[in-house]
C-alpha cells in the first residue's frame, strides 16, 4: 500500500538519466513513497519538461550524451523561473573535483553511485523540506506585509468568522446550541418580566439516522442533515430560531405564543414534511422524527431546565414509535428519575449477581413432549422483589447494558442446556434465546457466539436465536451478513412476535429463517369459532409453504392447544404446560417424562 509522506516532504521530482534501468528503479522507489515522478533520458528533453512544468526537485546524472549534467544544472540555475529548484547530482564520478564542480554549478547535493535507496530518500526529503521551508518563508513574509497593510480589516473578518463559528453550525449553517440557549435565556427573562410572553420549545431527533450513516456513509449522512435543515427552514421561515444541536438533533423556539396548538401543529407539520423522501446521490432516503414539545412554565428559571424536559418528552415520543411527538408533563420527569434509579439498580444487580435465568419448556404439539426450552431472564430485587423483564430489559437496551446481560444469558443458557443434554441424551433438546436489536447489531456478535459455543461445548444446531422483525428491517444489509454467518454455523433463527411488526413476506424469501413465532396476543384469541382464528392459520400456512416451522407462545388453555393442533402448529409454550423453571425444576420435569 502506497503511503503518502507528510505535506512537508511531498513534491514533484524530475529524474534525468540516460540509463533506463536507473530511471525505472529510482521512479519505482520514489512513487512507492508517494512522490510524483517524471523522467527524462537526456538534458534537452529535461529542459523542455522543466519549461512545461517546473519540478520541486531534480535528480541529475552527470555523464550523458549531447549535454552533460553540469550543463543542464547551469541552464536550470541561469533561468530566474527555475533557479530556486534544488538539484541533486547522482553520479558514478566520485572524485573530489567532480563534486566541487557540481556544487560550483549550483547543485544542492551530490550522491555517488552506486547509491543506497535509503540515503537517496533521506536526502530527497531534506531538500524538499528545505524547499518547502523557503517557500513558506516567502509566503509568510508576503502574508505579513499584507496583514500589516490590512490589519484592521483582517481583524474584523477574523472576529466575524470566530463569532459565526461559535454561534452557527458549520455543516448546516443553522444557529447552534450556544446561540439557541442564548435566545432561550432571553425568552425566559421576558417571561419573568411579563407572564404573557409565553413560548414553546420543540426538540426533534431523526429516527434511524445512525443506520443510514453506517450503511450509506458519513458523506451521505452529512448531505442528509443539510437537506433536513433546508427543508425545515423552508417550512418555518418565521420561527424565532431553528438550530442544530449536534448530530441529528434540531430545536425550534417559538416565542409570543398565544395558542398552544401552534406548537402541536408545527410538530405535526415537521413529521409530515420529513416523511417525504430525500434524494441524496440518487438514493431515495426516508427519515422519521421523534419530537418533544415543552411549554414555558413559571418554574423555569434556566435554559437547561426546559431543555431537560423537552429532551425527556422527545425520548418518550421515540419510545412510542417512529414519527411521533410528545408534549412534556411533570410525570415524565419522575419517570426519568425512575429510569435513572432502575439503571443504577440494574448495574448493581449485574455486579451482585441478582439476575437469574429460568427455562420455559417448548413442546412438540404432535407428540406432546418437551423438545427444548426458552431462556428467560429474571431479576429478584432486594427491596422490590421480582421485577419483570418487560420493565428492566428496555432500560438495559437503551443504556447498552443489554450487551453484558445478553452475553451472560447466552453463556448460562448454553451451558445449562448442554448439561441437560448429557443427562437426557434420548431427548434432542434445543435452547431458544432472545436477541434484542442492539445485541443483533453488535460488531462482535458472531465472535462472541463462537467463543461461548466453544467454551460450553454446545452443538451449534441446538441453539436457536429469537429476534424481532424490526431488528432485521432496520438494517437489511447488515442483517443479511449476520444471518448468513449464523447459517454457516448451523445456528437456527426464529422470528419473534411474527405478525405484530413489519410482517413483510419479501425478506422471508431472502433470509435463512427457520421458525416463525406467533405472538401470544394471537393465541389468546383462539377458541373453537373458526371466524375468530385471526392470523394464526395464515401464519402457519405461510411457514409451511416456505419450509419453516411454527411455535405458538402463550398457550394457557386446553382449547387453545386443541385448536393449534388442528391447525398443524409444530411447537408451543405457555403456562398450560409450565411456567419458567429454575435449572433444578427443569431437571425434575424432564425426569417425570410429561406428555400433554
Amino acid at each position: 500500500m502506497i503511503q503518502k509522506q507528510p505535506d512537508i516532504y511531498s513534491g514533484n521530482i524530475l529524474i534525468i538519466d540516460d540509463n533506463p534501468e536507473n530511471l525505472r528503479l529510482l521512479s519505482k522507489m520514489l512513487i512507492r513513497r508517494g512522490y510524483d515522478v517524471r523522467q527524462a533520458l537526456n538534458g534537452i528533453i529535461a529542459l523542455r519538461a522543466i519549461e512545461i512544468q517546473a519540478p520541486d526537485l531534480v535528480l541529475l546524472d552527470i555523464m550523458m550524451p549531447q549535454m552533460d549534467g553540469y550543463e543542464v544544472c547551469k541552464s536550470i540555475k541561469a533561468n530566474p523561473k527555475t533557479t530556486e529548484i534544488p538539484v541533486i547530482f547522482l553520479s558514478a564520478l566520485d572524485e573530489v573535483q567532480n563534486k566541487l564542480k557540481g556544487f560550483a554549478v549550483g547543485a544542492a547535493d551530490y550522491i555517488t553511485k552506486p547509491f543506497q535507496f535509503d540515503e537517496v530518500l533521506v536526502r530527497v526529503q531534506n531538500q524538499l523540506s528545505l524547499q518547502f521551508a523557503r517557500k513558506k518563508i516567502v509566503e509568510l513574509n508576503t502574508e505579513l506585509e499584507n496583514r500589516v497593510k490590512e490589519r484592521t480589516q483582517q481583524l474584523e473578518a477574523v472576529h466575524a468568522q470566530l463569532l459565526k463559528k461559535a454561534l452557527y453550525d458549520e455543516l448546516t449553517t443553522l444557529p447552534n446550541r450556544v446561540l439557541f440557549i442564548q435566545r432561550l435565556e432571553v425568552a425566559l427573562n421576558q417571561l419573568q418580566a411579563d407572564p404573557n410572553c409565553q413560548f414553546a420549545v420543540l426538540f426533534l431527533d431523526c429516527d434511524r439516522f445512525k443506520v443510514i450513516n453506517d450503511s450509506l456513509g458519513h458523506s451521505v449522512g452529512d448531505q442528509l442533515l443539510i437537506a433536513i435543515a433546508q427543508r425545515l427552514e423552508s417550512a418555518f421561515p418565521d420561527a424565532d430560531i431553528l438550530a442544530r444541536f449536534g448530530g441529528d438533533e434540531f430545536a425550534i423556539l417559538l416565542t409570543h405564543l398565544t395558542d398552544p396548538e401552534t406548537a402541536i401543529k408545527m410538530a405535526e407539520t415537521i413529521i409530515d414534511i420529513l416523511a417525504q423522501p430525500f434524494s441524496i446521490l440518487s438514493y431515495p432516503i426516508y427519515i422519521n422524527a421523534s419530537i418533544g414539545v415543552a411549554y414555558s412554565q413559571p418554574d423555569y428559571t434556566r435554559p437547561e431546565q426546559i431543555l431537560r424536559d423537552v429532551d425527556t418528552a422527545m425520548y418518550r415520543a421515540k419510545y412510542r414509535g417512529t414519527s411521533c411527538y410528545q408534549v412534556f408533563d411533570p410525570s415524565m420527569y419522575q419517570n426519568a428519575l425512575s429510569f435513572l434509579q432502575l439503571d443504577t439498580d440494574l448495574r448493581t444487580a449485574i455486579k451482585e449477581q441478582q439476575l437469574a435465568v429460568k427455562y420455559q419448556p417448548i413442546i412438540a404439539l404432535k407428540t406432546g413432549k418437551i423438545v427444548g426450552f426458552e431462556a428467560l431472564v429474571c431479576w429478584h430485587h432486594p427491596q422490590q422483589g421480582l421485577i419483570p423483564p418487560a420493565k428492566f430489559l428496555p432500560v438495559a437496551e437503551e443504556t447498552g447494558l443489554i450487551i453484558e446481560i445478553g452475553n451472560w444469558i447466552l453463556r448460562q443458557a448454553t451451558e445449562q442446556i448442554h448439561d441437560l443434554q448429557q443427562q437426557f441424551q434420548e431427548i434432542p433438546l434445543t435452547i431458544s434465546i432472545n436477541l434484542t436489536p442492539r445485541q443483533f447489531t453488535q460488531s462482535n456478535l458472531i465472535s462472541q457466539l463462537d467463543e461461548i459455543l466453544q467454551e460450553t461445548r454446545l452443538n451449534s444446531r441446538s441453539l436457536k436465536l429469537e429476534i424481532k422483525e424490526s431488528a432485521i428491517m432496520d438494517n437489511l444489509k447488515t442483517a443479511q451478513i449476520i444471518l448468513n454467518q449464523l447459517r454457516q454455523r448451523e445456528i437456527q433463527l426464529s422470528l419473534d412476535d411474527f405478525g405484530t411488526g413489519y410482517s413483510s413476506l419479501s425478506y422471508l424469501h431472502s433470509f435463512p429463517v427457520d421458525t416463525l413465532k406467533i405472538d401470544r396476543s394471537f393465541i389468546q384469541g383462539l377458541d373453537e369459532i373458526p371466524q375468530k382464528l385471526g392470523l394464526v392459520p395464515v401464519i402457519i400456512n405461510i411457514a409451511q409453504k416456505m419450509g419453516m416451522n411454527v411455535i405458538a407462545e402463550g398457550i394457557e388453555t386446553a382449547e387453545q392447544l386443541a385448536q393449534l393442533r388442528q391447525l398443524n402448529c409444530d411447537f408451543g409454550q405457555g403456562y398450560f404446560f409450565s411456567e419458567a423453571l429454575t435449572p433444578e425444576q427443569a431437571v425434575n420435569l424432564l425426569q417425570s417424562s410429561p406428555k400433554w
